[in-house]
């Protein structure tokens, strides 16, 4: 049994994202919430969207960690960007930490009025899956 990233015939075939995914039974789903730019105290890094991105995946990565996964098995991204935020930046930084060997995960990225966290120009969630011998 494997998990497996498809990019079925008769949709846009694309190096950046998946369309679908399959989790076999007995995988252990992990989930992270909501992750901002933000330091271990709740700042906020920096009013730079590329350096808010590049800290928010970073949380996520430590969050999966925690837990015995790592951004390797990330299935599924979330990427919300402040409507005001240099886009390129903010999304460039978070395409460059997604990259991975094999299929590409899923991806849905949407531009947003506002983010629960003051200054916060990114916020990323994200699932990922884990075979266990």
């Amino acid at each position: 049994m494997e998990i497996t990233l498809g990019q079925p015939d008769g949709l846009v075939i694309s190096p950046a994202f998946s369309h679908v995914a399959v989790v076999p039974p007995g995988a252990t789903t992990v989930y992270v919430g909501g992750q901002n730019g933000v330091d271990v105290t709740g700042a906020v890094v920096s009013s730079d969207a590329g350096e808010q991105s590049a800290r928010a995946v970073e949380n996520a990565r430590i969050a999966f960690e925690s837990v015995g996964a790592g951004l390797e098995d990330v299935i599924s991204w979330t990427v919300l960007i402040h409507r005001d935020a240099d886009l390129r930046a903010a999304y460039g930084a978070v395409a460059s930490r997604l990259a991975r060997d094999g299929a590409p995960p899923l991806v849905t990225a949407a531009l947003v009025a506002g983010l629960g966290v003051p200054g916060a120009l990114i916020e990323v969630s994200a699932v990922a899956a884990v075979l266990r011998p």
